[in-house]
Order: C-alpha cells, then sequence, then structure tokens
C-alpha cells in the first residue's frame, strides 16, 4: 500500500525571523523580487499588446476613489437655469459683472509669530490689491466695520498654534459669506526646492479645478472673487486651486515658453492645502453666526468615497 502523503510544509514567513537584521535584509528582498515580477509581467503586457496591434484591447482604467466617488445630488450642471440664476444674484456677482475690484485685507490671530507674519507677507504678494495689518488685540467684530467703511471687499484671517499657521477665515464683505478653513501643508518660498524668481506684480490668472457641487461651487467662487477678474497674461503666472477629495490644494506658478510646443513651469510659493470646516452666512459671528455648513466628521465621513466639495 502507498504511504500517505507527507502534509506540504507551510509557506515561509519573513515576519518569524527572530533577528531583526536579517529580518529586515529578507523584507528588502522579497520587495525586490516583487518589483521585478511586477515589471517582466508589465514588460510582457506590453510586448502582447505591440503583437496585436490595433487589435489590441483598450487599456483597463485604474480604480481610483476619485472615479468611484458616490454621487452627489448637489452635483452643478452647467446649464441649469436655476444654477446660472443663483450665480446672477448671489454676494459674488457685482465681482463676476466686473462692478467690483477685489482688495483684501489679510490679519493674523494676535501676537503672530515670524512664520505667520511670513507667509501673510507671501501671501499679499500673490494676491493683488491686497494689505497686511496685524491684529493688535482687537476682536474681528471691531475689524470688520472698519474694513467694509474703508471699502474691502474681503478678509482673510491666518490663525496659527504653535508658531505654525493652522487656519484660515476668508469672510466677504460686507454681506457674507464666510468660510472657516484648516490649514496645512504650509510651505514658504525659501522651503521650496528649484523655485523661480520672486513674483511680479502682474495679476495672476486663476484657475479652479474640481469645484463640482453646489457647496464646491460657492467655495469656488469665493476663492475666485480674491482676484482681480482681468489678468494680465504678460506676467505668466497662474494661481491654482485644485480641489481633491474635499483638499483644496494652493500653487502659485510661473510658465515658459521654452518653444512653440514646449512650455515649463516654475513654482514661485508660496504652498498651502485647505479643508472647510464650516460655512456660514454672513460676516464673522461666532455667537449668533447662521450656518450653511459645517463639517460634521461622524456623521458625514462614512465612506472614504463620498466627498462635499
Amino acid at each position: 500500500p502507498r504511504s500517505p502523503r507527507a502534509p506540504a510544509a507551510p509557506a515561509f514567513s519573513v515576519s518569524e525571523i527572530k533577528n531583526k537584521q536579517r529580518r529586515h535584509f529578507m523584507f528588502l528582498r522579497w520587495k525586490q523580487q516583487q518589483r521585478k515580477e511586477k515589471l517582466a509581467a508589465k514588460k510582457k503586457r506590453r510586448k502582447e499588446r505591440e503583437a496585436l496591434g490595433d487589435k489590441a484591447p483598450p487599456k483597463p482604467i485604474p480604480k481610483t476613489l476619485e472615479n468611484q466617488r458616490v454621487y452627489d445630488e448637489t452635483t452643478v450642471d452647467p446649464n441649469d437655469e436655476e444654477v446660472a440664476f443663483d450665480e446672477a444674484t448671489d454676494e459674488f456677482a457685482p465681482y463676476f459683472n466686473r462692478q467690483t475690484l477685489p482688495k483684501i485685507l489679510i490679519t493674523t490671530s494676535d501676537r503672530p509669530r515670524g512664520r505667520t507674519v511670513r507667509f501673510c507677507e507671501q501671501l499679499a504678494t500673490v494676491i493683488p490689491n491686497s494689505h497686511v495689518y496685524y491684529r493688535r488685540g482687537l476682536a474681528l467684530k471691531r475689524i470688520i466695520p472698519q474694513c467694509i467703511a474703508r471699502d474691502f471687499t474681503d478678509l482673510i484671517v491666518i490663525n496659527e498654534d504653535r508658531k505654525i499657521p493652522n487656519g484660515l477665515v476668508l469672510s466677504h464683505l460686507p454681506d457674507g459669506p464666510t468660510a472657516h478653513f484648516r490649514m496645512s501643508s504650509v510651505r514658504l518660498r525659501k522651503e521650496i526646492k528649484r523655485k523661480g524668481k520672486e513674483p511680479t506684480e502682474h495679476t495672476p490668472e486663476v484657475i479652479l479645478n474640481n469645484f463640482t457641487t453646489r457647496l464646491g461651487h460657492s467655495v469656488g467662487r469665493m476663492l475666485a472673487s480674491l482676484f482681480p477678474h482681468d489678468p494680465q497674461f504678460i506676467g505668466r503666472q497662474v494661481a491654482t486651486f485644485h480641489n481633491q477629495r474635499d483638499y483644496i490644494f494652493f500653487r502659485f506658478h510661473r510658465y515658459i515658453f521654452k518653444s512653440e510646443k514646449k512650455v515649463g513651469i516654475q513654482e514661485l510659493g508660496p504652498r498651502f492645502t485647505l479643508k472647510l470646516r464650516s460655512l456660514q452666512k454672513g460676516t464673522f459671528d461666532s455667537k449668533f453666526g447662521e450656518y450653511e455648513w459645517i463639517h460634521k466628521r461622524r456623521e458625514m465621513d462614512t465612506s472614504r468615497r463620498k466627498f462635499h466639495l
């Protein structure tokens, strides 16, 4: 009679190695092997596609959180009459109709530290017709009437925590709305590698990406209205607000024509990331303000594929 087959040896696991250095070495070897196999499979697929030529099947679109996004019923259709009416009558309509010119006041939390001060100064070189003033203990409720009296159209407040800028309040004057953002990943000009020369005083172009819902549309119009409506293309400067998974990435670039077909870009800085925390009707009012939208993490962040902007 045939002897019963011996049980198969259990699969070897790197985590079972007791020696830390040996375990790390074996893990790196395993990762290297994984990369080789992946590269070989990629080459094989490419050769098969080249052999098939025009008959090759279309490349599969990789799954990402963005293209698997849960549909939002407030997504804006550019041809929607209701949206067009709202845009013609909202608080930003005078700006988009070229009846008002933006004039921005940039201020800080009380007694700002050096990094926040430098960030405000650099932000003022990005946004034309903006003026930096420091708080000196004044309450925002007292600052807002003074701003309105001096014809400021927007108020930006940069807050900090432990010497690092961590919040931005943007209030559109005289009637609101007011947006509260969490700020992160702030990089000043000197911290950006391969940066270009200092920005010029030309009015930059503004690019808004992926603001698709009604809320996103409002926030996008609010950010756009900080810059004069007529960009000076001769300056070749671009301010970009790119929304991805409800994080708004700000970048400031200059583009350079290398030839008739090739264009290069230089980042000028500063750069930062914003996350909307709330949108409030009217100007800043922490006690009696009426909120249009508040980010409630436990209730709203139920799916990684659901975004609000």
